[in-house]
């Protein structure tokens, strides 16, 4: 299956929203830059807590703040609420590439979304630290996407480079050396 071959239809952007929620996302525009923005992206999730758009501007707001926990909790809400709506296991590690078929019929936008949320969730995985549950997020996205349409294994290859490097460097953030 290749999960470049869609048309565009059914992306998570496209689902309508109430005002209120448009308008509280568009003042979270205005305040990102000023770092202020999560007040106004929280009061949209709480209107609306399963609106992609709102918990992609809360991803990326956590993501670019450098709070890789806060973005990891909105990633796996992404997989939880997309999960279901392409008929997917509940757990992102019992998913085949059989279900990938039936998931496709329901929307080849939404599971390229949820395929780059399992991919975001797993770097942000290792950027936790987290690096053997990084790593089996990352190996499931190359399984499901065997042509790499999605660039999980440049991720996967760079992790491997640097595996001798996380195993023997200390992880405190200074080292005294003596003599």
């Amino acid at each position: 299956m290749d999960l470049q071959d869609f048309d565009g239809e059914g992306l998570y952007f496209d689902n309508p929203m109430a005002p209120e929620v448009e308008a509280l996302l568009a003042v979270a525009g205005e305040q990102y830059s000023e770092g202020t923005a999560e007040e106004f992206l929280l009061a949209a999730q709480t209107l609306a807590p399963e609106n992609l758009t709102v918990l992609v501007g809360l991803y990326r707001f956590y993501y670019y703040q450098h709070r890789y926990q806060d973005a990891l909790g909105v990633a796996d809400r992404v997989l939880d609420i997309v999960g279901p709506q392409l008929s997917l296991p509940a757990q992102w590690c019992e998913v085949k590439q059989s279900h990938l078929n039936i998931a496709a019929d329901r929307g080849m936008g939404l599971l390229r979304f949820y395929l780059l949320a399992l991919k975001g969730a797993g770097y942000l995985n290792l950027r936790l630290n987290r690096f053997e549950q990084g790593k089996a997020m990352l190996t499931k996205v190359v399984e499901l996407d065997s042509d790499n349409r999605l660039g999980a294994r440049l991720l996967l290859d760079v992790l491997a480079s640097h595996s001798a490097e996380i195993l023997t460097f200390p992880t405190a953030t200074t080292v005294e050396i003596r003599p």
